[in-house]
């Protein structure tokens, strides 16, 4: 088997789980995940979980603690909450896999699907996705939230046109490098699709599960996602507009 340079397994994967105040779910989504992508054949090579603790004040950090320990996860932690965009690049700028898999830490995100969405991304060929999107078939959540989610998404697509209808499902697979690349900013995680898009980079969607939440409670309400939406999604429009591909070659 070959290793890299510090004696270590190559992962082509890593897993970056968003938490905050999450404790009753860290453990059991961690184990889903390992799960889901153990068995033999899935990946082809190693595969890493990286949650990143975005300034949690109950014992989230004390149930990882011997997960940790034990090699079975990485751990980044913020020193104060910065939201969910700034966990997704604090988790992704310390991965070592080339693709990066994003579930929610609150145990919605079904870690089963994420096989499906990296055979989408790594089949190879110029058409393929560098961004793989989740679709949830059917939410489970409360009617409000559905609704508010439905009309939300109406809206940015009006703007946007990146094809995605769910742009606030959690699990989503693309390539580091590319992510890196785009320009960031605060809720960039619902937006990911359109910048990749206006970067030139294929995308892909994928129907996925979603389950209801059984442990802990939701950290956003309609009207904070809605008021906080509608500045960010004319700010991405302008992204969009000004974006501007300058296809190079290397002379060789």
């Amino acid at each position: 088997m070959s290793v890299d340079s510090e004696g270590r397994p190559p992962v082509r994967l890593s897993v970056v789980v968003p938490v905050f105040n999450e404790a009753e779910n860290v453990l059991p989504l961690l184990e889903e995940i390992e799960r889901a992508l153990s068995p033999a054949g899935v990946l082809g090579r190693a595969f890493e979980v990286i949650y990143v603790d975005d300034g949690s004040s109950d014992d989230t950090l004390t149930r990882l603690a011997p997960v940790v320990a034990a090699g079975r996860l990485r751990l980044v932690r913020h020193v104060r909450r910065s939201g969910q965009s700034a966990a997704v690049r604090t988790g992704v700028k310390a991965a070592r896999g080339e693709w990066i898999a994003t579930l929610d830490g609150d145990g919605q995100n079904d870690p089963a699907d994420i096989p499906a969405l990296f055979a989408l991304a790594a089949k190879g060929g110029p058409d393929a996705p560098v961004l793989v999107g989740g679709l949830r078939k059917k939410r489970q959540d409360t009617l409000s939230k559905r609704l508010a989610s439905r009309f939300a998404n109406a809206v940015r697509q009006s703007f946007l046109q990146d094809g995605c209808t769910d742009s606030g499902c959690g699990l989503k697979l693309f390539r580091r490098d590319a992510f890196l690349d785009l320009p960031f900013f605060g809720a960039m995680h619902r937006f990911l699709p359109a910048l990749f898009r206006s970067h030139g980079h294929p995308v892909a969607y994928v129907p996925v599960n979603h389950r209801p939440r059984e442990r802990g409670v939701s950290k956003y309400t309609n009207w904070r996602r809605g008021l906080i939406g509608v500045v960010d999604l004319l700010g991405v429009y302008w992204l969009k507009r000004r974006t501007a591909l300058s296809p190079a070659v290397e002379d060789r």
